[in-house]
């Protein structure tokens, strides 16, 4: 049985081939194109790649030829404290890891997966986007001393901003259309790929579950199901909250134990999007389940402390909702 190491680039890869005595019996750079080749005359062996940006299409090459494990170089330890590192040594350090069982594994999801995790992180960075840019026209406003306490954003502050009544020089005006005009552009982008979500989201039966919990939406319900994948690949809801980052870190000496801040190792944007949706919960829907976990919580935290734990308590509800197919119903709730 041979096993494969690949230290996977944009065009091409680093490959190390070893036998069943460790020994290497082929190092080579090919492209990715021609990776398929390769694998092809060792098919049926082991292999590991690293879980980089472009692995998706890499993945689905060699998984036709070989049993291929993802590494997550985050948890690989061995792979990110190497002394010397170079594209021929990661390559061969990820064959050898292999082939001892040590590859910390990343979770490769299927394509309808993939696909949904495109799509809603697409309009999450098209928001972002959105906000760069409005962030620059507050600047501008602020910068030749423009007091106001009304939303530049609004009908009235489009009008305001579009008029002579607002004094600028043309340098500025140039620029603060400039910026209006791509912020209406990315609007009617994040507007035709809400029309898509809402629609997939519509036809899912996990994301209509999670929709029963006041302050998930269509948007925020299918971001969840996406980030989390499989929903049978974890076996408790400690494992789904550590996949988030929500667990806390642990200190232990031989007396004593103790919790602190979150681990934040997790999936980030699945950890964004429960604390968004916690916050809604509580503080918007005025959800009882969760309003009284944190007013519990916060009479002794701050809000930070506080909703981030009521995150965590919304995300194992989740779990729960997912895993049995049932719609949100707390305990205590009348």
């Amino acid at each position: 049985m041979y096993t494969f190491g690949i230290d996977v680039h944009k065009s091409e890869s680093q490959v190390a081939v070893l036998d069943d005595d460790g020994k290497i019996v082929e190092e080579v750079r090919v492209t990715n194109a021609n990776l398929d080749d390769l694998a092809g005359r060792y098919a049926g062996s082991n292999a590991a790649i690293e879980a980089t940006s472009n692995y998706y299409t890499i993945y689905d090459t060699l998984d036709e030829h070989l049993d291929v494990t993802v590494a997550d170089p985050r948890q690989t330890k061995a792979i990110g404290i190497a002394e010397v590192k170079n594209d021929r040594l990661d390559a061969k350090l990820l064959a050898q890891l292999r082939r001892a069982e040590m590859i910390a594994e990343s979770y490769v999801p299927p394509q309808e997966i993939r696909e949904r995790r495109a799509l809603v992180r697409g309009r999450k960075k098209l928001v972002e986007k959105r906000t760069d840019f409005k962030n620059e026209v507050h600047a501008v406003l602020d910068q030749h001393g423009i007091s106001y306490d009304w939303d530049p954003f609004s009908a009235d502050g489009r009008e305001f901003l579009a008029g002579e009544e607002l004094s600028l020089g043309d340098v500025a005006r140039t620029s603060l259309e400039s910026y209006l005009a791509v912020i209406d552009e990315l609007t009617a982008q994040i507007t035709r790929l809400e029309r898509v979500i809402e629609e997939l989201a519509a036809s899912l039966q996990e994301t209509q579950l999670l929709m029963t919990i006041p302050g998930v939406s269509f948007f925020s319900g299918l971001l969840i199901t996406a980030e989390l994948g499989e929903i049978d690949r974890f076996d408790e809801d400690k494992q789904v909250v550590s996949y988030a980052g929500l667990d806390p870190t642990v200190r232990e000496s031989a007396d004593s134990r103790t919790e602190g801040s979150i681990s934040k190792r997790g999936n980030s944007r699945l950890r964004w999007i429960l604390v968004q949706c916690a916050n809604v919960a509580v503080h918007t829907c005025k959800d009882e389940y969760l309003s009284r976990f944190y007013q519990r919580l916060r009479r002794r935290k701050n809000h930070k402390k506080a909703i981030v734990a009521t995150a965590r308590k919304l995300l194992v509800s989740i779990y729960h909702m997912l895993t049995r197919k049932e719609v949100y119903d707390p305990p205590g709730v009348s």
